[in-house]
């Protein structure tokens, strides 16, 4: 239908990435007005698991849509290469891509084309929903597509679609739930010689068992593969919300069985909605789920006793002298950033510093773009500090950017210094920094309130960025 490219916004100095349909298509009416309508209907969506719509318009007869660039790879991509996903992992980009439907959806839009291929992982290791070029409106009696045509992939079609039948938001639930296997299994439930074959397949076979390939998994995210993926629409989630409940409970499940969060999963949990008067809500029909719950339960019951009875035999143990368990870090308040540019004009896009701690991964600070005589231009590097709500001795900053690959040198102090000098002893070194970096700070028990970034070498590209940073410390 189109052929994307990749450009450069000479204005605003970013990559974008410019949809441009094919100049036959382009003469069909039907095709034409369904290219337009893709463009109005992502523009709809600000959403940050939804790919976003800069610019939309004709040039010389081309249609065109410009669109946010995502530098990263599809989850196809990364299905291929890596095989079954870690669990925690998979049931958190469920999270994000089932996010994103609920934000289609509440603007009565069904995507009708849920599938790896159009999900784009960023640098910041988040997912990304695009290509809503056979979006459909709910309010729209007639649409786009002619009575008993299929749209769609038809390794992720519902059956419902399949059949041709009129297409809601369960069958965007139905191709998540297949998404989800193929995270977990690394394949596609159902195989056949030709497209049709598989469409039968949805339609007519039942589900593989997702626990018996992937038997690590829990019950609990069995079962909502099992309910995403029903054949009938009444035994499916009505919609991605009640989905999106179960994820997040089968998230918590699946990283208190690991032990701690890996890859995207870690930043899903953290944003996770407290629900612990919901741990088994009454939509949890399946019996593996009330199995899996029950075992948690007399689980959890043993934990208490076998805790109780460690506890008595502690108090009878002599204290003196027996240090108490350290606090886990937690994250510290920023109020301000402020870009550092002492060897220079003193000043390094100081209107972007406040986007490294807006809390939004999307925008960014970035440095100059040094491309004469190499390295900062005869400065020793630049940088940017960040502001403490209070003086803390921090243990860890997490920095995420977009210019992976950039050297840094971590500084501390109780006043931000006029040269790189007064800042002191560095607490933290880091090489060839990656998209998202924690870095372990050693800076003893002195709480200090300012914390610079002091960039050392600069990326292939001749600019660096910091899309956001966040500090953690005790309490």
């Amino acid at each position: 239908m189109s052929t994307v490219y990749r450009a450069f916004d000479e204005v605003l100095e970013r990559s974008v990435a410019i949809k441009v349909m094919h100049a036959s298509i382009a003469e069909d009416g039907i095709q034409l007005e369904r290219f337009r309508r893709e463009a109005r209907t992502a523009a709809k969506m600000q959403h940050p698991h939804v790919v976003t719509v800069i610019d939309a318009g004709e040039d010389e007869g081309h249609p065109f849509i410009v669109l946010e660039y995502v530098e990263g790879e599809t989850l196809k991509d990364r299905i291929r290469r890596c095989g079954p996903l870690p669990v925690a992992e998979a049931v958190a980009y469920a999270i994000e891509i089932g996010r994103a439907l609920q934000a289609a959806h509440a603007e009565r839009l069904v995507h009708r084309d849920v599938k790896p291929q159009n999900v784009l992982i960023d640098p910041e290791g988040r997912a990304k929903v695009t290509d809503f070029g056979i979006t459909r409106s709910l309010d729209d009696a007639e649409g786009l597509t002619a009575t008993g045509r299929v749209l769609g992939t038809t390794d992720y079609v519902s059956p419902e679609q399949a059949l041709g039948e009129v297409v809601t938001e369960q069958s965007d639930i139905y191709s998540l739930g297949i998404v989800l296997f193929e995270m977990l299994v690394g394949r596609v439930p159902f195989r056949a010689e030709s497209q049709v074959g598989v469409a039968m397949k949805h339609v007519r076979e039942p589900m593989p068992d997702v626990q018996r390939l992937r038997p690590e998994m829990s019950a609990a995210l069995a079962a909502v593969v099992e309910r995403a993926t029903a054949k009938e629409r009444k035994n499916r989630y009505a919609t991605v919300a009640e989905m999106l409940v179960d994820l997040e409970q089968a998230l918590a499940i699946e990283v208190a069985r690991s032990g701690h969060p890996t890859g995207e999963a870690t930043s899903v949990i953290r944003a996770l909605p407290r629900r612990s008067a919901e741990i088994m809500p009454a939509r949890w029909r399946s019996p593996r789920l009330w199995a899996a719950t029950l075992a948690l339960v007399v689980l959890g019951g043993a934990l208490v006793v076998v805790g109780i009875l460690m506890k008595a035999e502690e108090d009878k143990k002599p204290v003196a002298g027996k240090p108490a368990p350290a606090a886990p870090p937690t994250n510290v308040r920023l109020t301000a950033a402020k870009d550092f540019d002492p060897g220079g004009d003193r000043t390094e896009h100081s209107s972007e510093a406040g986007r490294a701690i807006d809390g939004d991964p999307a925008t960014r600070w970035s440095t100059e773009n040094y491309t004469q005589g190499g390295g900062f231009g005869g400065k020793s590097g630049v940088g940017l500090y960040v502001t403490a709500e209070r003086a803390v001795a921090a243990t860890q900053m997490d920095v995420w950017t977009r210019t992976p690959g950039w050297d840094a040198t971590i500084y501390a102090a109780d006043k931000p210094g006029e040269a790189i000098g007064d800042w002191g002893k560095a607490v933290a070194r880091v090489k060839d920094i990656a998209a998202k970096e924690q870095i372990q700070l050693d800076a003893g028990q002195q709480p200090r309130r300012y914390y610079l970034i002091w960039i050392t070498k600069l990326p292939d590209q001749n600019k660096a960025d910091i899309a956001q940073v966040r500090l953690l410390g005790p309490e």
